[in-house]
């Protein structure tokens, strides 16, 4: 099953990035963000993504402290996973996201400038895409 689709989601209190890829290049592209109220998603919209990509598998941005250890904000985001893994019975990973926006933003300002940096949609879909790749160089997840 080379032709897999993979989502990932940069999860946030306001904003969820949302980007899907493929394992044959390893690339991921990030797609509209979606609103959130207190971190709860429109799951409208989720349900959306789902009917739209099909996608085989799911990879979480995981928020870790930079010496490895768990904030409080992990236990949302592992919230969200264990919700998307009930509510689609998909296989959910949690991937290390630490740094993930400094690079999105690092992404933008060099293509775009400051103004870029504005587009805080764009930066969490953007988030959520390097969070994929990152996983999908790094997994040993089987075709």
């Amino acid at each position: 099953m080379l032709n897999q689709t993979f989502l990932s989601f940069d999860f946030g209190i306001k904003s969820i990035g949302v980007a899907t890829g493929q394992r044959i290049t390893r690339t991921a592209y990030p797609l509209k963000a979606i609103k959130a109220q207190f971190g709860t998603p429109d799951w409208k919209q989720v349900d959306c993504l789902f009917q739209e990509w099909k996608p085989t598998h799911i990879v979480v941005g995981l928020p870790l402290n930079m010496d490895g250890s768990r904030q409080p904000f992990t236990e949302k985001t592992s919230f969200f996973a264990q919700c998307l893994n009930e509510r689609y019975k998909i296989t959910v990973d949690l991937h290390d996201e630490r740094l993930s926006t400094v690079e999105a933003r690092a992404k933008i300002f060099k293509q775009g400038g400051f103004s870029a940096l504005l587009q805080k949609d764009f930066i969490d879909s953007l988030s959520a895409a390097i969070i994929l790749e990152s996983w999908l160089e790094h997994s040993h997840y089987q075709i």
